[in-house]
């Protein structure tokens, strides 16, 4: 016997929860499966856990408007619902005269973006507030911060369930159809079981794409390739006290952001991420590659000790390319019924950082496309 709901979201990462906590206070019956045993297993708990500013992405593009807005969102909810945060700022230092332009290439972008409070710190003051940094000008961005992941994960879920949402941990989506007018969800698990619903969030995370690829009746067009290599991003954490303040950038590159310095919320200093491209990757942290983080370090921090970076975790971002996307900018793909002409269906693609920091604007954006396709 097929079991009915009117609204299903998979995947119980930071960015599903909080579409699913969206859609329950619009009124909507909602079930959130998660193919784990806890919310928030997946890239949701591997990241930096950086509140970003919104400086770096292009203009119009969903990453720039999305990270903006929901930067302003996710600080408010953090005050409202005690969700520990800080918002420490961040400084992306040139440690060469050759990068400042760089500088200025973000600081206007920013300002497209509506980013409207970044400032140049040249070398005098930086060395007054970033003693141990090294570099000939910085941009400081004072609305960078930092979040506590699961608490705002467990915050999201809190008042999803509190507006009559489900969660579903153990309940793998193993295929969907098309059928009559609604979507036809096989779920497994212990208790496998049928459930048809008119509405579905594939917010999936890394596997958005096997999922959108098992939905018959999706055309396979709108379902981008998975890649053979997939990025992971490994973090070494540096023993003793932080030698900094705030966050700590280097200039970008085309396809990331470089191996930078972050503070977890009880002022541990790590390192990363960086990107290794692999055909299977797995949450071990090699420590060979330590190297590589001594030498990317200390151009912006030459008196990192020897020693005293250790292997700390590793996160997989959901990208839409292979190593190729060094040379791209990839887009958010967020794709609502008008975009595949599926009713009730919006397939959440790509959605890595800044995911975290949009998650709510996202989650507003997944409601209106939901209500449009309601028309």
């Amino acid at each position: 016997m097929t079991e009915f709901i009117q609204t299903v979201v998979v995947g119980a990462g930071v960015v599903g929860l909080a579409a699913a906590r969206e859609l329950a206070m619009s009124g909507r019956d909602v079930i959130v499966l998660e193919s784990e045993d806890a919310i928030g297993t997946g890239t949701s708990a591997r990241n930096s856990e950086v509140i970003h500013g919104g400086m770096y992405y292009p203009e119009g593009s969903h990453k720039a408007r999305l990270c903006v807005k929901g930067k302003h969102l996710l600080y408010d909810y953090c005050e409202s619902h005690g969700v520990n945060h800080s918002r420490l700022g961040k400084l992306i230092v040139a440690t060469g005269e050759e990068e400042v332009s760089t500088l200025e290439e973000i600081r206007q972008k920013g300002l497209i973006n509506g980013v409207n409070d970044l400032r140049y710190v040249d070398a005098d003051e930086l060395r007054e507030i970033e003693p141990n940094v090294r570099a000939v000008r910085a941009l400081l961005s004072p609305s960078t911060g930092l979040v506590d992941s699961h608490g705002l994960m467990l915050a999201y879920q809190g008042d999803a369930e509190n507006h009559g949402a489900m969660l579903a941990l153990s309940s793998p989506l193993n295929g969907a159809r098309i059928e009559d007018g609604q979507i036809i969800l096989q779920v497994g698990g212990d208790t496998p079981m049928e459930l048809a619903c008119k509405e579905l969030v594939n917010s999936a995370g890394l596997g958005a794409l096997d999922l959108g690829r098992s939905i018959s009746g999706l055309a396979p067009e709108h379902v981008p390739e998975q890649p053979k290599l997939m990025a992971k991003g490994n973090y070494f954490i540096l023993s003793g006290k932080s030698p900094f303040s705030r966050l700590i950038y280097p200039v970008p590159f085309v396809g990331g952001l470089g191996i930078h310095s972050t503070l977890d919320l009880g002022g541990q200093t790590k390192f990363g991420p960086d990107a290794e491209w692999t055909e299977n990757p797995d949450y071990e942290v090699d420590p060979g590659r330590a190297a590589s983080f001594y030498d990317s370090v200390r151009r912006f921090w030459p008196d990192l000790p020897d020693g005293s970076l250790n292997p700390g975790y590793a996160g997989i971002r959901p990208k839409l390319r292979g190593p190729e996307a060094g040379k791209h900018f990839d887009d958010f793909l967020i794709q609502g019924p008008k975009d595949h002409g599926v009713p009730g269906l919006v397939n959440l693609f790509g959605i890595e950082s800044p995911g975290l920091t949009s998650s709510l604007a996202i989650a507003e954006d997944v409601r209106a496309l939901m209500e449009g396709s309601a028309e």
